[in-house]
């Protein structure tokens, strides 16, 4: 409690006009206090010396003796808090010694032929049951290790925090399942290398099971989890029994070596890359993982789509390093991760005689290093640095035919570092800094915060609140600052929240965060009521009515005001049922689309809505669709679309899917130039349709093969011009006729077969073809749009990628 008052008094000095907010906020975690409703379950670990062969069969003798066990689950959803029936009865034991901790669960099921059990890749849960085991180490009631295995055998796991579960993050560790006469049966190992606890004598760990009975969609806790509860991690029950355990030293290197043959219309190349992970265990508690020499070269593709917005589009971390393990690092949403190796900062300038011949896309990462972990008092530490390496354009000049280069990334540093303070087995304080460090005169970076997130003991009230400062070096250096404040009923079946926000003019997060808007203040409510268990119609049900006004700060002007309705249901059936309305009643202005500071544009009021409807996941054929609309205060401006997504699973290994997202805007209007002084706008339809196709065939639960295919088509044809006024309204200009249509096509396309060979070792081969065409005139023939794109440069690769998993312990152990 010590660190907690310090950093309490360094948020009071951060800003004079916040004092008052703070001295409520020291009377709501002074004064307010509620007991805890729900009685923890505890169980007793056994310490063990002999071997156990994690098998499925669970035949070693200690399983069968002087063994706590876990029973008389409870369902967690969807008749929360009823027990679980003796024919569906479920055991569970553990053990543990210097290694790790050894799980076994008997999970009864009077018709086993009726469990489960597709076949999926690894974190993908499907069409199975499950079991599961959530630890906490620290046993603050804040996050989870949470390891799951279904009857098919495919592992999944997560870092799961009070609002996110992180599945991107891949624990080593063993488990088998046996289907058996009366139901089935888990074995599993997870190594203390998986987990995070303190250095203690005697461990004491916030510990749950789950199983869910897919085709009941059930799920059960061991220990009680009340769903008129908001915080779900607080009530897990306790492990014990644990005590001078010596663990082993913590480091794994995981080298690759890669392979990749590319080619085009153009030219071919091959390229042959090595490289080492390294992950290393400072102590129980805290990680080190490094990344020297990386490859990027088979992750994800981009989904490229024809942006208009005056925005970047905001992409998707599919980068292992940048993905595992950053639940720290992305606390107060500072983080962006792609903005490390992502697209250079400037433009070369050039002479009218010179043009530019190569300009990279993304600047290549040297080598990254994070180091994250959590001490026995609750406080978090992250540090991530990464360097990324000097970028150059190149620049042909015409009349000479001479090139030269010119920077337009210097040489990078990027640094992190989060303090997070936990307490009260539910909340914490938090500071965080990123800095952005560009060698020579470019632009530099540094963004403080400081959070705090409160909770009642009882997990009834939450009080989160934040302040943001930024400071930017540039040719005119700059400041800002970010503020808010929310309070929350955060259980029972009626809810509410209420927030307040402030971000003043330069607030400025972009160099190593993403932020699209600033220079405003705003409110909005959220009030809802659920139905929390079966009733005639519905397993679950939920309404919200949620009301948000925002206003600019240097005219005054609203700049968003709407009100929403929603009402989310899933049926007896166990369909799902989404349906929205919302209502913008007050002409709003836009300040970004004009693309130019200080001015304005004028959006109409407008109605949208939207049903969406997920059938049954447990059918052979599921279909979830989606159709929604809006219409404007305008003659003829409509927004329609619709998606459609079936699947079809034809066995447990084999299973299609295909989506198709399909919207039209009509009449909308829209930035396209700047003509000397004028803004030009312009009055277009446009389409987009997107296809997305995906397969898998799961030879068994470690190699499956992969389809991915996307086929993206979008245009925007102009009507009328008009000039923006300096009132935020539009004059149509008859004089202005540049062609500023639009008309993209971008196609993906990846095969790929993968091999989990070993606990963390992987081979994979991929086929990957990738082509865009983008043109002034727009093709409506869908037929046409594909020859076009497929006509264009072509580009395919095929690669091949080993990584090896190796523990030093082993090494240590044979030599």
């Amino acid at each position: 409690m010590h660190n907690v008052l310090i950093m309490l008094f360094l948020l009071i000095l951060t800003h004079k006009f916040m004092s008052k907010f703070y001295f409520f906020l020291l009377y709501f975690l002074v004064f307010i206090n509620f007991s805890a409703k729900s009685q923890k379950k505890t169980l007793k670990a056994k310490s063990i010396t002999e071997n156990i062969t994690i098998d499925g069969k669970i035949a070693e003798e200690v399983w069968k003796t002087n063994t706590e066990v876990a029973t008389n689950f409870i369902m967690f959803e969807p008749d929360n808090g009823k027990p679980i029936s003796e024919n569906k009865k479920t055991d569970v034991k553990v053990l543990y010694d210097n290694d790790a901790i050894y799980i076994s669960a008997i999970l009864y099921d009077n018709e086993p032929e009726k469990i489960q059990r597709e076949i999926t890749n690894r974190d993908v849960f499907g069409v199975s049951d499950h079991f599961s085991v959530f630890i906490n180490g620290f046993n603050d009631g804040q996050q989870d290790f949470r390891f799951y295995v279904s009857a098919a055998g495919v592992q999944m796991d997560c870092v799961a925090t009070k609002d996110n579960e992180d599945f991107s993050w891949d624990g080593i560790w063993d488990s088998k399942v046996a289907i058996t006469d009366f139901g089935w049966v888990v074995e599993m190992k997870i190594p203390y290398a998986a987990l995070r606890f303190s250095n203690t004598k005697n461990q004491t760990w916030g510990l749950n099971f789950m199983r869910e009975i897919k085709r009941d969609v059930q799920k059960y806790t061991w220990n009680h989890v009340d769903t008129k509860i908001g915080a779900v991690i607080a009530q897990a029950g306790t492990l014990e029994g644990i005590e001078n355990i010596k663990t082993a030293t913590r480091l794994f290197l995981i080298p690759y070596t890669s392979a990749y043959y590319q080619e085009d219309d153009f030219a071919s190349d091959r390229t042959f890359k090595a490289g080492l992970d390294i992950k290393y265990g400072i102590n129980d508690s805290f990680t080190l993982d490094a990344i020297l020499v990386p490859d990027f070269g088979q992750t994800k593709f981009d989904n490229a789509i024809l942006n208009l917005e005056p925005f970047e589009q905001k992409l998707e971390e599919n980068r292992p390093f940048f993905t595992e393990g950053t639940n720290l690092f992305n606390l107060g949403n500072l983080f962006y991760s792609r903005r490390i190796g992502g697209a250079p900062i400037t433009e070369p300038g050039i002479l009218s005689n010179e043009e530019i011949t190569n300009y990279p896309s993304k600047v290549d990462l040297i080598n990254a290093v994070k180091i994250s972990g959590r001490t026995e008092n609750g406080l978090g530490i992250g540090f991530l640095n990464a360097l990324t390496e000097k970028t150059y354009a190149t620049i042909l000049n015409t009349d000479t035919n001479e090139s030269r280069k010119e920077v337009i990334e210097p040489l990078t540093n990027y640094n992190i570092l989060v303090f997070d303070q936990r307490f009260r087995q539910n909340s914490s304080i938090s500071f965080i800094n990123t800095n952005t460090t560009r060698n020579g005169s470019f632009r530099d970076a540094n963004v403080s915060a400081l959070l705090f997130d409160l909770s009642t003991k009882a997990n009834s009230y939450n009080l989160y609140g934040d302040f943001k400062y930024s400071s930017i070096n540039d040719i005119e250096d700059y400041n800002g600052f970010k503020t808010g404040l929310n309070f929350a009923k955060t259980s029972g079946r009626y809810r509410y929240l209420f927030t307040a926000k402030y971000l003043s003019k330069n607030y400025d997060i972009n160099d190593l965060g993403i932020i699209f808007y600033n220079n405003y203040h705003g409110a909005s409510a959220n009030v809802s009521y659920r139905i929390l268990n079966p009733t005639k119609l519905f397993n679950r049900f939920k309404i919200e009515q949620e009301l948000n006004f925002e206003s600019q700060n240097t005219t005054g002007k609203t700049q968003e005001a709407w009100y929403k309705t929603v009402l989310k249901a899933n049926t007896l059936n166990n369909h799902y049922i989404e349906f929205a309305v919302v209502a913008n009643p007050l002409d709003n202005f836009d300040f970004y689309e004009p693309r130019n500071y200080g001015s304005y544009v004028y959006i109409p009021k407008r109605v949208s809505s939207y049903l969406g409807i997920e059938s049954n996941r447990n059918h052979a054929l599921t279909i979830d669709a989606t159709i929604s609309g809006a219409k404007f205060d305008e003659d003829g401006r409509v927004n329609y679309g619709f998606a459609i997504r079936p699947k079809y699973r034809f066995n447990d290994k084999l299973s299609l899917e295909y989506t198709l997202d399909y919207i039209h805007k009509k009449n909308d209007r829209g930035w396209v130039a700047f003509d000397n002084s004028d803004i030009i706008f312009a009055q277009r339809n446009r389409e987009i349709a997107q296809h997305d196709f995906t397969g898998k065939y799961a030879l068994n639960n470690k190699m499956t093969l992969n389809l991915t295919a996307r086929y993206y088509w979008s245009y925007s044809e102009n009507d009328k011009f008009f000039t923006l006024q300096n009132n935020g309204y539009l004059a149509q200009n008859d004089n202005y006729s540049l062609n500023k249509n639009r008309n993209f096509n971008s196609w993906n396309f990846d095969f790929s077969y993968s091999w989990w060979f070993a606990p963390g070792s992987e081979l994979s081969i991929l086929y990957r073809n990738y082509a865009q065409d983008s043109s002034r005139n727009v093709e409506k023939n869908i037929n046409t749009n594909l020859k076009n794109v497929f006509d264009s440069n072509m580009t395919n690769i095929l690669s091949i990628s080993l990584r090896y998993f190796i523990d030093y312990n082993r090494v240590k152990n044979k030599f």
